[in-house]
């Protein structure tokens, strides 16, 4: 069996169009989540949250990839849902009173269990506290408008608006915000970074 990529298999949700906005139906999926606020380029919990993450996500595996199974898979990317209670301070880009779930994507065959084994060895070699407020959750969001943005984070407000016009064409807003990092921003030019933007609607 070869390398598996759900980015691959998942397509439609993992690799859209940056030319067109587009509808799909995201089924319920498997996360390793974990909450927060504030700006994400100065909180310290942010970059623990996400360190937590990541960490649990490769150990989980490298223990499945050395199990009986022998599955080799690629880590999936890491993913935010954003909001604010004052939605008005979201717009404005004041990211100090904003909210945030960062997650990643588990593939079903790892069971909760080896999830939980993998948190603890994480804990145990990194003493990292903050895996403690990882939880497992699957998470549905349904009916969705989404589209590739290029560019930086700091260019993505036009995108939005695009996938929110899309979205008041045809109904209204739901849900929070949801972003996808398809890129390495250590390694990558801004100008390259790819993140899906996706944004629920009803």
């Amino acid at each position: 069996m070869g390398k598996i990529d759900l980015k691959k298999d998942l397509k439609h949700l993992y690799q859209p169009s940056a030319r067109d906005v587009v509808q799909v139906d995201v089924p319920a999926i498997r996360y390793l989540m974990i909450d927060g606020a504030g700006d994400p380029n100065t909180s310290p919990h942010y970059a623990r949250a996400v360190e937590a993450l990541f960490s649990v996500s490769y150990t989980a595996k490298f223990m499945v990839k050395k199990g009986p199974a022998g599955i080799d898979y690629a880590v999936m990317p890491l993913e935010g849902l954003w909001w604010s209670d004052d939605m008005a301070s979201f717009v404005a880009n004041d990211r100090t009173k904003w909210q945030w779930t960062m997650m990643i994507h588990q593939p079903a065959f790892v069971d909760e269990s080896l999830l939980r084994d993998a948190m603890a060895e994480v804990k145990r070699k990194k003493g990292l506290d903050t895996v403690d407020a990882l939880r497992i959750e699957r998470f549905t969001e349904g009916p969705c408008a989404q589209v590739l943005h290029v560019g930086p984070f700091t260019a993505e407000g036009p995108t939005i608006q695009r996938v929110h016009d899309f979205i008041e064409a045809r109904g209204r807003l739901a849900g929070k915000h949801h972003e996808i990092y398809l890129s390495d921003i250590r390694r990558a030019d801004p100008a390259r970074w790819k993140t899906v933007i996706r944004q629920p609607m009803a």
